[in-house]
């Protein structure tokens, strides 16, 4: 006999994401609408105080961490592969990552010459 799930498993299998992804679509709609309300609050009661993102300390730590996963990936795919279209699931982290650090020195001696 052949083991085929019944037609109301399919249906409740194709619904499931479906309904998390909606879920999930709430969930950040709702977070951007009462956190744009909270700022508004805010801002009447002259109480906000506007944030700086610090994008050289993400450049450096992103570019660091891609680094020695893409070294990692490459390493690995050589030894066990051979130099073969596998090298490129590493490459791609190490050059963005190697990017992202000459943007974080690049940036950091614009400032300094700056001042």
């Amino acid at each position: 006999m052949e083991n085929i799930p019944s037609k109301a498993a399919q249906v409740i299998v194709t619904i499931i994401p479906i309904v998390g992804i909606l879920m999930g679509g709430m969930l950040i709609f709702f977070y951007l609408l009462w956190n744009h309300k909270q700022k508004i609050l805010m801002i009447e009661k002259n109480i906000y105080k506007k944030y700086m993102f610090d994008y050289d300390s993400l450049s450096l730590f992103s570019g660091l961490i891609l680094i020695c996963t893409g070294a990692g990936l490459v390493f690995f795919f050589i030894l066990m592969e051979g130099f073969s279209y596998h090298v490129l699931s590493g490459l791609i982290p190490l050059s963005i990552g190697i990017s992202l650090t000459i943007f974080f020195i690049i940036r950091n001696r614009i400032i300094k010459d700056e001042k």
